[in-house]
């Protein structure tokens, strides 16, 4: 109601507050009771023109006052050199250590793998395309993604294949091929690389979750599950070979 009454409202919203007030006798009247205090707030009979000698006396005093303020700065400048000197010491030692503590693009991407391996668990969407047929599985993400990733069965070595979905990852959508093992399931989230060589395997541990990363043929690989390491390690060597 007071931004109404002082006119700060958009038109749309001062409209509603009208329609309001045609049919809300109580805001009506809380409105007009803000109105009259406004308008009596507003008389200039209740404005107060100072005489001359108050205002000479203010002048003065705020001169004596502006001359003291200048002996002090003239002062204290000799000491604020050297404090402001130390200030930017600290500020460039804490913006180095901030950068030394900054976590890599690999540890930013190991936290996202992680963090969609849990929602697709916890949402009940651990695939778009629930197949165990890798000629199913593989030919899904043609024109979904602009690179074909690749699909293996491993189910005779107990690593099933349950099909695969879409992802988000680094800023790109990927390809996330699920495979169960047990009661385990393990996502492994592939998209093209950046880098010209290959790079070997790499584990990793994140909220209770390993990982396990390397780059093949131009791809690059992060599979994840709760598996134990020494399991997941024998997947993902099935998975190169």
């Amino acid at each position: 109601m007071h931004p109404y009454l002082d006119g700060e409202l958009d038109l749309v919203r001062s409209l509603e507050i009208e329609e309001h007030l045609v049919d809300c006798q109580r805001c009506a009247q809380a409105y007009n009771e803000l109105r009259s205090l406004h308008s009596a707030v507003s008389d200039t009979a209740l404005r107060f023109e100072p005489p001359a000698a108050l205002r000479n006396r203010v002048r003065s005093a705020l001169r004596d006052e502006n001359e003291g303020t200048n002996r002090s700065l003239r002062l204290s400048w000799r000491w604020m050199i050297p404090a402001m000197s130390f200030a930017v010491l600290v500020i460039v030692a804490l913006s180095l250590l901030a950068l030394l503590n900054r976590p890599s693009t690999s540890d930013l991407i190991a936290q996202e793998i992680v963090s969609s391996h849990v929602r697709s668990l916890m949402e009940k969407h651990l695939t778009d395309v629930p197949s165990s047929d890798q000629h199913t599985v593989k030919p899904w993400f043609d024109g979904r993604l602009d690179f074909s990733p690749p699909v293996k069965d491993l189910a005779s070595a107990g690593f099933s294949l349950v099909g695969g979905r879409l992802d988000y990852i680094g800023n790109r959508p990927v390809a996330a091929l699920v495979y169960q093992h047990r009661q385990h399931y393990i996502n492994v989230f592939v998209w093209p690389s950046t880098g010209a060589s290959d790079a070997s395997e790499r584990a990793l541990v994140r909220q209770g979750y390993n990982l396990i990363h390397w780059t093949n043929s131009g791809m690059n690989y992060w599979a994840t599950s709760d598996l134990n390491l020494a399991e997941l390690q024998q997947f993902v060597q099935l998975l190169q070979n």
